[in-house]
C-alpha cells in the first residue's frame, strides 16, 4: 500500500529529509519512502514516479509530502510514528538539556549567533553579526537563490547546498558576490571544507598547507581524502558547483577562490579538480594559476593537457592530483613513476566480456570512462564523456556500461545513493545475472551525512553475485580512518565479501581496464 501525507508549513531542507527516508528504509516492511517538500520540480518527480495523488497535488511550496509504501497497516503506522518523531525532534531522554531551536530564517540564525557570542539571547539585528561570515543553505530550488541572495547583501560567503536554481540566478547572485567580495559555493555544491569545517558530504581530515579548488563533490572528497592518507593535510577545501566552469557563469567562484588561496599564508600548494571548463573559461583559470605565486595542480578530468606556466602541474587523475600536491607541498618535485606506481598491478580474470560501473559519485563515473577510453574501451553512460555513447535505456547496460547511479535518471523518488544503496543493490543483482558482465565497479564512499555502513550494506548482494557466477568485483573506499564508518573497517566488509580493494579511485578503475583488456 502507498500512503500520502502532508504536513502544511513544515520546512526541513534535503539532507535532513535524506536522513529520515534512510531510517524508513531500515524496516524490511518499508518498501519506498520518499519525502519533498510540495515545489513544482519537486511534485514533477513525484508525478513521473506514480506518486502524485490529488492532496500532494495541491500542496503549496511550503509544505511537506511524506510519500511511504509499506506492506501492511503495522508497518504503516510504525513507519509515520519515526517520521512525526523524527520532525518534531523531541528533548533528550531525562530531562537532559533542552535542544536548540532551529532558526527559521537567516536574520533569526544571525541574531541566535549573536546570542551566543554574548551569552545572552537576543532579538534578530538588523545587521549581520561580525563573528558570522558564512551561511549554509539547503533549501527548495525555488527559494535558495533568493536565500542566497539576501545572504550575499548582507556581507556573508554562501554554502549553497540546493540545486535547481535557475542559470541565470545563479549567475546573478555570484556577480554581486564578486562585487561584494564574499565567496558563494553552489549551487549543488556538495562538499566543501572551509577553516577544518566540513559542509555537506564531506570527509575527516587533517588540516594542512594544500588548498584544493572543486567543481565537483565527490572528486574534492577523493582528492582531500588521499592527500590525508599521503600524511598531508588541507588548509581550506572549495567546493564551486558544477556549473561554475560553464561559459555562462564564466568561473566566477573559480577565480575567486584562486586569488583567496593565493593570498592565505596557510596555504603552500592550491589543487584545482573539475571537468574541461569552457574554453574562455579554462584559459582565464590558466592564466590566474599562473599569477599565483605558488604551485598549482590541476586535474580536468577528459580533457586534453593545454599549454601552462611553468608553476602549473598538469594531472589527469584523482589520485595523480593528490599525489603531486603531497610531492610539491614537501618540497620535492613531482616524479611521474610515484603516480604511476601506486595503480599496482592485477591479474584476476572473470567470466564475461564486459564492465559494469555502478557508483554514488558522478566524479567516480567520469574517471573511469577516462580510464577505460585510455586502455582503447568504449563506454555506454547516463552521463557519457562523449555524447554518441549516451545510454539508450539506462535500465539496461550495453556492452560496457558506466552508471552514475546519483544521477536524476535514478532518484525520482528516492534519496541519493549515497545514503540510500537500495537502487544500486537491485542493479548489482541484476548485472549478475547478464552472462557479458565480467566486472562490478563499485564506489564506497564515506563521511558526513552519508550512509552509516555503505560497504555493509552491499555485502550479501555480492556475495551472491559471486556465488551466481564467476564475477570480479572491483571496488574502493573514498574516505579516511577518521570518518564515521571508518575506511579499515569498509575495506575488510568488502574483501570478506570477495572483492577485489583498490586504494584509491584511480587504481580500481585501472584494475578494471585491466581485468578485461588482459
Amino acid at each position: 500500500m502507498i500512503v500520502t501525507r502532508i504536513k502544511p508549513n513544515l520546512y526541513k531542507d534535503s539532507v535532513a529529509l535524506m536522513r529520515i527516508a534512510e531510517n524508513l528504509l531500515a524496516d524490511p516492511a518499508v518498501t519506498r519512502a520518499t519525502l519533498v517538500m510540495a515545489t513544482p520540480a519537486n511534485k514533477d518527480i513525484l508525478r513521473e514516479a506514480g506518486l502524485l495523488n490529488a492532496a500532494a497535488e495541491g500542496g503549496a511550496p511550503s509544505d511537506l509530502i511524506i510519500v511511504i509504501e509499506c506492506a501492511n497497516d503495522g508497518a504503516e503506522n510504525a513507519a509515520f510514528a519515526l517520521v512525526d518523531g523524527s520532525l518534531a525532534g523531541g528533548s533528550q531522554a531525562g530531562g537532559g538539556k533542552a535542544e536548540e531551536v532551529v532558526p527559521r530564517s537567516l536574520n533569526m540564525a544571525l541574531g541566535m549567533a549573536a546570542g551566543k557570542q554574548s551569552g545572552s539571547q537576543t532579538t534578530a539585528p538588523s545587521t549581520p553579526s561580525s563573528t558570522a561570515n558564512l551561511v549554509q543553505i539547503s533549501v527548495p530550488g525555488a527559494y535558495a537563490g533568493a536565500e542566497a541572495l539576501k545572504a550575499v547583501k548582507a556581507g556573508l560567503n554562501v554554502f549553497l547546498f540546493s540545486d535547481n536554481v535557475p542559470l541565470e540566478q545563479e549567475r546573478a547572485i555570484k556577480q554581486l558576490a564578486q562585487r561584494k567580495g564574499v565567496l558563494v559555493m553552489g549551487p549543488d555544491c556538495g562538499t566543501a571544507i572551509i577553516g577544518g569545517v566540513p559542509l555537506g558530504f564531506a570527509n575527516v581530515v587533517r588540516r594542512g598547507g594544500i588548498g584544493l579548488i572543486g567543481a565537483s563533490g565527490t572528486g574534492l572528497q577523493e582528492v582531500t581524502s588521499q592527500i590525508h592518507l599521503l600524511g598531508a593535510g588541507i588548509s581550506h577545501a572549495i567546493g564551486t558547483g558544477g556549473r561554475d566552469v560553464k561559459a555562462q557563469i564564466g568561473g566566477i567562484t573559480m577565480l575567486m577562490a584562486l586569488d583567496l588561496l593565493a593570498a592565505d599564508p596557510d596555504t603552500k600548494v592550491i589543487g584545482i579538480i573539475s571537468k574541461p571548463p569552457a574554453p574562455a573559461v579554462m584559459e582565464e583559470v590558466i592564466a590566474r594559476a599562473g599569477r599565483a605565486g605558488k604551485p598549482v595542480v590541476t586535474v580536468f578530468l577528459g580533457g586534453a593537457p593545454v599549454t601552462a606556466p611553468a608553476n602549473v602541474h598538469q594531472t589527469t587523475t584523482l589520485y595523480g592530483c593528490a599525489a603531486v600536491c603531497v610531492e610539491l607541498v614537501a618540497g620535492r618535485p613531482p616524479l611521474k613513476p610515484l603516480v604511476e606506481a601506486a595503480l599496482g598491478q592485477i591479474s584476476v580474470k572473470g567470466n564475461g566480456r564486459y564492465v559494469r560501473g555502478l557508483f554514488s559519485g558522478g566524479t567516480f563515473c567520469t574517471e573511469a570512462q577516462v580510464a577505460l577510453r585510455a586502455a582503447g574501451i568504449a563506454c555506454w553512460s547516463n552521463v557519457p564523456l562523449d555524447q554518441p555513447r549516451t545510454l539508450p535505456d539506462v535500465q539496461r547496460s550495453r556492452e560496457h556500461t558506466l552508471l552514475d547511479l546519483g544521477d536524476d535518471d535514478f532518484t525520482v523518488g528516492k534519496p541519493h545513493p549515497m545514503i540510500d544503496p537500495s537502487t544500486r543493490i537491485a542493479r548489482i543483482a541484476q548485472e549478475a545475472t547478464d552472462p557479458d558482465t565480467a566486472v562490478l565497479l563499485l564506489d564506497i564512499v564515506l563521511g558526513y551525512a552519508g550512509h552509516r555502513d555503505p560497504a555493509g550494506a552491499l555485502t550479501q548482494v555480492i556475495m551472491q553475485a559471486k556465488a551466481q557466477r564467476n564475477i570480479a568485483v572491483v571496488a574502493f573506499v573514498c574516505g579516511t580512518e577518521e570518518d564515521p564508518q571508518v575506511r579499515s573497517k569498509q575495506e575488510a566488509a568488502l574483501k570478506a565479501a570477495g572483492c577485489l580493494v583498490a586504494a584509491s579511485s584511480t587504481q580500481a578503475a585501472a584494475w578494471a581496464a585491466a581485468l578485461v583488456t588482459a
